[in-house]
């Protein structure tokens, strides 16, 4: 009796489909998801360790190695505002397995700041989720005679010289804040750029300075103790572990909506249902009541974003930050 045989074409699709070739596009990344992850994934942060954008990053890598399965391990690779880490990642492999912790500063300041930074923002990096964001608060020394922002406008503009501001660094968020805020109230603020949020509020504490734009978690203990005094955030809403703080609207000075966020991203062609996989896991790690409470004791509020949502942030912001960049003129060699 002859043995019936399969067509070529026939053949070759079944063995096709035996091995997963013949399956669609949305199939095929379907697959490569659930898979997904295989082995330890990489979270390069930009910064050295031990600051806030790196505590928030090591908090996360913990939550999503448990939810994962696979050790999620934390590189910091500093150097040039965070645009060194941002190249390394740009350039990387597109499979989910080095993912960039991204800050506001190098991905929506730096671009319009730096002559060079070595990536395209919108089109090097793929959106996955939104950490939280950072709250940003005004701080003077109990010495300055103005209690409200408009008092201290109302200082700043009779003050010959004008009222210095300190800050972590040129073209650093907290900068960009005192910028926007000398613009809209068409006031005299001058800038002082220190290594760092440390010697600024320092500096601030003693006197030699007389105000500092700085994380809530760099000086929370100092406004508990009444060492500093908060005047403002320049937050759209009021943050909810800082509700006594007026925001910079409330205050009388409208036109400034500023958040410093910190979030996840990955290089460009990152298949979309491994962003879709790490977005849901991200999010469901920052919805844990310890996790928010830790972040929450570095000064971030923990987010739930989709990658649109995240990506349409970035978007606002780096178009946002342009013109006062421009306007103040911040250049960084």
């Amino acid at each position: 009796m002859k043995k019936k045989t399969l067509p070529v074409k026939q053949l070759c699709a079944a063995l096709m489909a035996v091995a997963g070739i013949g399956l669609t596009g949305g199939q095929a990344q379907a697959q490569a998801a659930d898979a997904f992850p295989t082995k330890a994934i990489k979270l390069v942060v930009p910064f050295a360790p031990g600051g806030v954008t790196d505590t928030s990053g090591r908090i996360v890598a913990e939550g999503l190695s448990k939810r994962l399965g696979q050790q999620v391990i934390v590189e910091n690779k500093p150097g040039a505002s965070g645009n060194i880490g941002a190249q390394q990642v740009a350039t990387s492999a597109p499979d989910g397995y080095t993912l960039f912790l991204a800050l506001d500063g190098t991905l929506v300041i730096n671009p319009h700041a730096y002559s060079k930074i070595g990536f395209d923002t919108l089109k090097d990096f793929e959106p996955i989720a939104k950490i939280g964001n950072s709250v940003i608060i005004l701080a003077a020394n109990p010495n300055v005679k103005a209690k409200t922002l408009k008092e201290l406008v109302a200082l700043a503009n009779s003050t010959p010289g004008g009222l210095s501001y300190g800050t972590s660094g040129n073209a650093s968020i907290v900068h960009l804040a005192g910028e926007l805020l000398k613009q809209q109230s068409n006031s005299n603020f001058v800038h002082v750029a220190y290594k760092g949020g440390g010697p600024a509020v320092a500096d601030a504490l003693a006197g030699h300075i007389p105000l500092t734009f700085a994380s809530a978690a760099s000086i929370n203990q100092h406004l508990k103790a009444g060492t500093l005094v908060a005047l403002g955030v320049p937050s759209a809403t009021r943050s909810a572990a800082y509700s006594d703080i007026p925001t910079f609207k409330e205050a009388g000075i409208p036109g400034i909506e500023l958040n410093s966020w910190v979030g996840v991203m990955a290089p460009a062609k990152t298949p979309a249902a491994i962003v879709a996989k790490l977005n849901k896991e991200i999010n469901a790690v920052l919805q844990d009541p310890t996790v928010k409470a830790k972040l929450l004791g570095s000064g971030i509020e923990a987010a739930n974003t989709t990658p649109a949502e995240f990506g349409d942030e970035i978007k606002r912001d780096l178009a946002m930050y342009k013109p006062v960049v421009e306007k103040a003129g911040i250049k960084v060699n």
